[in-house]
């Protein structure tokens, strides 16, 4: 490989530390000084270098090499205790494609009209949660939704004993994983040690243990009851088939279904809690809004609401200055390849970087100011924004997501009045896997 990338100069323990204790800071800092593309040793992989990368052009060959180019599955060990051997994020090669060829059709389509008006229900029912003229936690109240909906859309479980306990036992452990030594522990193998219950660990194997128990009693009755007229996910995917007419295992359906539990629901609500950080510290943007969907009268419907364009545009530049995630799927070189002139040989780790392309002042000027007309005086490509990934590697829940957002927002826009109790001193802080705003954005009604 040519020398041509520029790398961290720090010992690679410390590169790891920095990394997962501020990752905006990480990426902003070396993006300043090195940068669309730079190396890093971090995560054990002292002998095979990690290459950050953010620059367009390379992005693209990335998404668009073979699938044999590169291995996969084996750097998402970080997941692995969360979402088992067998989630799509875990898998390669043609099992990989078997998975995600089952699990596609629930989450994209005509299909996400089905669980539309779940969505405004339970945002409604949030709604009069708020309290009156009191601050509270919007970061908090989205996570609540968006548990909920999970609950629903994914489970098909409706409020009872077996919801309240896996609600519960979620909440739990993602306030505990959210402390920054337990969660540095996933980036550790070596300190992943069961020392009884109330080790960090050890409660970790339990509560998730408490999860499994659950969820593989919902598996085994719903495969009981064999009701072909559900229509959440789970019955639709005890019901997929493959091409050779092999359903899912019980295994399978449990890595799946925590995948879209653990990572589906934290994430989304991170984001929403963004957005209203960004527009309730924005006149314009917000009379831009109001204007919009006022104009779709008292009761705006949930079809009329995802069709909004500036809602729309809002969504995505959210999404572009905090995504979801702060890098796509790490790749790992199976053959050389050459990218921007540059060879990268085998057991290279390429990370096409979310942040990164997303924070390039060549193709986001100002690119730390909130700005929606961006998305709608330009279109840009998919290796330029990217916030669920890309390449067959991108998040299958993408659509899902944004769908989501766009329901929970519009919904709660148009049926309530609210405000920011402070606008200062709020940060990206990491909460897991999910950048969120430091305070949670505090907010009242008015």
């Amino acid at each position: 490989m040519k020398q041509t990338i520029p790398g961290l100069k720090t010992p690679p323990f410390l590169q790891t530390l920095e990394l997962i204790a501020n990752p905006i800071r990480f990426f902003d800092k070396y993006q300043a000084r090195y940068g669309n593309i730079f190396a890093a040793q971090i995560l054990g992989n002292q002998s095979s270098p990690v290459f950050f990368i953010g620059e367009s052009n390379a992005v693209e060959t990335i998404f668009t090499a073979p699938s044999n180019q590169f291995q996969l599955g084996k750097i998402t060990h970080v997941f692995r205790p969360f979402t088992g051997d067998q989630s799509l994020i875990m898998l390669d090669g043609e099992e990989h494609l078997r998975q995600r060829k089952l699990l596609m059709p629930p989450l994209h389509g005509k299909r996400m009209h089905l669980y539309q008006d779940i969505i405004c229900e339970l945002t409604e029912e949030a709604i009069q949660t708020i309290p009156k003229h009191q601050p509270f936690s919007i970061r908090k109240l989205m996570a609540d939704i968006t548990l909920k909906v999970i609950m629903r859309v994914v489970f098909g479980l409706k409020p009872g004993d077996r919801s309240e306990q896996l609600q519960k036992l979620i909440r739990d452990l993602l306030d505990a994983i959210t402390n920054p030594l337990y969660s540095s522990l996933f980036f550790f193998p070596q300190l992943q040690i069961d020392f009884g219950q109330y080790s960090p660990w050890g409660h970790f194997i339990r509560k998730q243990s408490a999860i499994d128990d659950l969820i593989y009693a919902e598996i085994q009755e719903r495969r009981q009851q064999n009701d072909k007229d559900k229509t959440d996910i789970l019955s639709l995917l005890l019901s997929a088939q493959d091409e050779s007419g092999q359903g899912m295992s019980d295994q399978e359906l449990r890595d799946q279904l925590i995948t879209l539990l653990l990572l589906g629901h934290e994430t989304t609500a991170s984001s929403l809690a963004w957005m209203f950080y960004w527009v309730y510290s924005s006149s314009t943007v917000r009379e831009k809004l109001t204007a919009e969907i006022k104009a779709l009268g008292e009761h705006p419907q949930p079809q009329e609401l995802i069709k909004l364009p500036y809602l729309n545009a809002v969504c995505q530049e959210t999404l572009r200055l905090y995504p979801i995630a702060l890098i796509a799927q790490p790749r790992v070189v199976q053959e050389t390849i050459t990218i921007n002139e540059t060879s990268f040989s085998p057991d290279s780790i390429l990370v096409p970087c979310i942040y990164l392309a997303h924070h390039c002042e060549k193709t986001f000027p100002n690119a730390k100011t909130f700005n929606p007309e961006r998305f709608l005086n330009h279109h840009f490509s998919s290796s330029q924004y990217f916030p669920f990934g890309g390449g067959s590697r991108a998040c299958i829940g993408a659509a899902f997501s944004l769908y989501e957002m766009k329901l929970i927002f519009g919904t709660m826009f148009a049926k309530i009045s609210l405000k920011l109790t402070s606008q200062s001193n709020i940060t990206p802080v990491r909460r897991g896997i999910t950048i969120v705003p430091s305070t949670g954005v505090k907010m009242q009604s008015i």
